[in-house]
């Protein structure tokens, strides 16, 4: 005589609740059934229903970012392991100001729309002071590496969320309003700023990119100052990778630093400790 399955412990829990809530049904439909009965039959009920709760697997949910601190965002900043090629960090990029960006905005360039002209202004001053996103409104941590005469300069903070926004939804309406200009140097020299919207890898919860060349004379000899640019929103917090110089683009190098960016920032707000070695996110 061969022997019944056993049923899962799932499929006994089930059956247990499902036999406990009709018993607790028909007691109540015939009319001289006992309270008491139809009592424990709910607590059976109940405790059936809880037994299989305890013991079905669960996965736990994403976790909110959480405010990034002084030494969180110190954690985040990129390493040179997570840069290809021969980029060496740097001690003083707090102090890296390129004088090719100090510049008027010729505002005769923007003869229908004066406002755009303002708009250029504060993207070649936010480039020059490292601040493209604004001021932050808490922690903040920057990095700089260099290969050869081209620089990697990594901004991380927290910003309060409404102006972070606006920031990015300024930076998506810079390749129309300041296509192309006209800016004046220190000494009087013309040079010719174009701005063009840049890809970013789909990373964090928003995201921009530019890419900026200024060309023009610098020390009596002709120049073209070239800078790739990824801002990448994670919460109320953000980072920011620029990456060129005189030597040309540096568009790998920027996206490397702002996927890898972005997983240490993430890490670092959720309550981790970023990996010393780099992830491969290829």
């Amino acid at each position: 005589m061969s022997r019944r399955p056993v049923p899962p412990l799932r499929l006994v829990a089930s059956a247990l609740a499902v036999g406990a809530l009709l018993t607790t049904a028909a007691c109540s439909d015939g009319g001289g059934g006992s309270t008491a009965a139809a009592d424990t039959a709910a607590e059976q009920a109940r405790a059936a229903e809880q037994d299989a709760a305890e013991k079905a697997p669960t996965g736990s949910p994403s976790a909110s970012p959480s405010t990034l601190t002084e030494s969180g965002a110190k954690a985040a900043l990129l390493t040179e392991a997570d840069l290809e090629g021969d980029w060496n960090r740097v001690d003083d990029a707090e102090k890296w100001r390129d004088s090719l960006l100090i510049n008027e905005v010729d505002v005769s360039d923007f003869l229908t729309a004066k406002t755009d002209a303002a708009e250029c202004q504060r993207l070649l001053d936010r480039l020059y002071s490292q601040d493209l996103l604004g001021k932050p409104s808490g922690a903040s941590a920057l990095t700089g590496f260099e290969q050869g005469d081209s620089r990697l300069l990594e901004q991380v903070a927290a910003y309060d969320r409404a102006a972070l926004d606006d920031a990015l939804k300024w930076m998506d309406s810079l390749p129309v309003d300041c296509d192309e200009f006209t800016a004046t140097g220190e000494t009087g020299e013309k040079r010719t700023v174009q701005v063009t919207e840049a890809s970013v890898p789909e990373l964090g919860d928003a995201r921009e990119g530019l890419h900026v060349t200024l060309r023009g004379p610098a020390a009596g000899n002709p120049a073209t100052l070239t800078l790739d640019i990824a801002a990448v929103r994670v919460g109320g917090s953000a980072l920011t990778v620029t990456g060129g110089g005189l030597d040309g683009r540096e568009i790998t190098a920027v996206e490397q630093g702002a996927r890898q960016g972005t997983e240490r920032l993430k890490t670092v707000l959720e309550g981790g400790t970023p990996s010393p070695q780099p992830t491969n996110l290829d």
